[in-house]
């Protein structure tokens, strides 16, 4: 059974740093898998955050983000981190990991889109006050 659990979410305050975890056990696969962080804020439609291979070697993110967070995974298992810095108001959200069943994809695009993840977390929430 494959599980996907987050962590490190909290009360935060305007221009804090924040580190999420995300774990993905269960997945049977040889080598790690693409692993992704999304977040839903209020009344918002959940959105892309950040994306990883299952190497590590290559990462992406989203343009509202970029330049703010990082995203890291611990070599030869499906472990992610998100680095949030400099965190605002805006950042408000719960953040939803999320893993794939291969560990690249095809297009660039394919990282931002939720339906080629197969597996998601509970989601942890963030809350950044001012």
């Amino acid at each position: 059974q494959v599980q996907v659990v987050e962590s490190g979410g909290g009360l935060m305050q305007d221009g804090d740093s924040l580190r999420l975890s995300c774990e993905a056990s269960g997945i049977t696969i040889f080598g790690g898998v693409a692993m992704a962080w999304f977040r839903q804020a209020p009344d918002q439609e959940r959105e892309f955050v950040a994306a990883i291979t299952g190497s590590g070697g290559r990462t992406f993110y989203s343009d509202s983000v970029s330049g703010r967070i990082t995203v890291s995974r611990v070599r030869a298992k499906n472990m992610v981190q998100l680095d949030l810095r400099s965190l605002v108001p805006d950042d408000t959200a719960v953040y939803y990991c999320a893993a794939a069943v291969a560990a690249s994809f095809g297009e660039t695009s394919m990282y931002s889109a939720e339906q080629y993840y197969a597996y998601w977390g509970q989601g942890t929430q963030v809350t950044v006050s001012s």
